[in-house]
């Protein structure tokens, strides 16, 4: 297994970039988290910690796809440190005027600029290896590679946010946040060897590549719904754990779930696939649905670790699809911009997700709230049913690379 990962390391600059990719994206998975922490013990309102956390997630997703066209047009090298200095100053100052009680407009509004400012790290690493490699089952690998970071993050960074929040100082998870967060970005975009080249706008408007939207959008949807699966399980977790009297072990289960996911993303990327990558995301969708069905039934804490770590198998192999499929078949010139609004989905998806599942779970109980989840991964299917792989995508499928004798890929 580890050949494949060894393959593809091997390229000059990809290790350092994926690496700082790993560090730079820690805040995404910090920074909601910490901000609840830091405003909740200086205001002692877990409802205003929500709201100023909630701003900061909508103004990252409406911002992100901007910014993500900024990278496309203008590289990388010159996007990201503007945006990641900008967003290290905001996150500095929201800091500052939650500990001096500054009037909640400046609060929010700080909030919303270091929503807006984070960039979109993870689209960017995808996008050095789709330049760097040429083989698309060395890139399949790459993107497993990249969900297995991502993992890493969720599984990493609200331990040490919340470690230091409690431990330390209420500002001191968020400063890590910083630390990691412009430390990693301004490494990550100083490797300029690795960097896809620039794409500048376009004199006319005709000779700008399109955007292959009858995959994007389907894409994005089914995106939108994994976000919403997520944001309810995570919040019908926690609640499960505290009907069972167990609340402090929620992070276990929610752990426990991501490890499922990360086993499997690294199992992906080392695998030759026979089946096309459309089908392997029909598949995973509807797997992330059919694994949900059981937690309605679940009353153990012992049996509820075990059914959620099997059916974290279906994350990551579900979102590689998603992302190998935007890949071969969104223009160069417009990737990160195609995979912006993958992530954006992702994201907008889970405040939705969350809203309703507390609702049910107000009016029904945890138990119940599991539907909501069963929902998002139904919606999730439907869309990737109506994914369209355009012709663009049929000349990198693995199957017809030479030497290969599998499917994408």
């Amino acid at each position: 297994m580890l050949g494949s990962y060894a393959r593809i390391l091997a390229h000059p600059g990809t290790a350092l970039f994926s690496a700082s990719g790993l560090v730079a994206r820690l805040p995404i998975s910090m920074v909601g988290l910490g901000i609840v922490l830091l405003v909740e013990a200086q205001s002692g309102s877990y409802g205003l910690a929500g709201a100023v956390s909630a701003v900061t997630l909508v103004a990252n997703a409406g911002f992100a796809i901007l910014q993500a066209r900024w990278t496309d047009r203008f590289g990388q090298s010159r996007v990201l440190p503007v945006a990641i200095s900008v967003w290290g100053v905001a996150l500095a100052s929201l800091m500052w005027s939650v500990e001096a009680e500054a009037a909640l407009p400046v609060t929010f509004a700080l909030a919303a600029a270091t929503g807006a400012a984070l960039p979109a790290v993870g689209s960017c690493v995808r996008a050095r290896w789709a330049h760097v490699l040429t083989d698309p089952g060395q890139r399949q690998t790459a993107f497993a590679l990249e969900a297995v970071a991502d993992e890493t993050v969720f599984m990493t960074g609200p331990i040490i946010v919340t470690l230091l929040a409690t431990a330390v100082h209420p500002v001191a998870g968020l400063s890590a946040a910083v630390l990691a967060g412009v430390g990693g970005t301004l490494l990550f975009s100083a490797q300029r060897r690795t960097e896809p080249p620039p794409h500048p706008r376009a004199v006319h408007r005709s000779a700008r590549p399109q955007m292959p939207w009858a995959t994007v959008a389907p894409l994005s949807v089914v995106c939108l719904a994994l976000g919403s699966l997520f944001g309810a399980a995570e919040v019908t977790t926690v609640a499960f754990s505290d009907e069972q009297g167990a609340t402090a072990y929620a992070g276990v289960l929610l752990a426990l779930w991501a490890a499922g996911s990360l086993i499997a993303g690294a199992i992906t990327g080392a695998v030759t696939w026979h089946r096309p990558v459309l089908q392997r995301l029909r598949i995973g969708a509807a797997a992330m649905a059919v694994t949900m069905v059981p937690l309605l039934l679940i009353d153990s804490m012992w049996v509820m670790g075990a059914v959620l770590f099997g059916a974290g198998f279906a994350i990551a192999p579900t979102l590689i699809a998603s992302i190998s499929l935007a890949e071969a078949n969104v223009p160069p010139a417009r990737l990160t911009e195609g995979l912006a609004f993958l992530q954006t989905g992702l994201v907008a998806g889970v405040a939705p997700g969350a809203a309703v599942a507390g609702l049910v779970v107000d009016a029904h109980g945890a138990s119940a709230a599991y539907v909501v989840s069963i929902g998002g991964g139904a919606l999730a299917l439907v869309a990737a049913l109506a994914t369209r792989a355009t012709a663009r995508s049929i000349p990198v499928a693995a199957s017809e690379a030479p030497g290969r004798g599998a499917v994408p890929g």
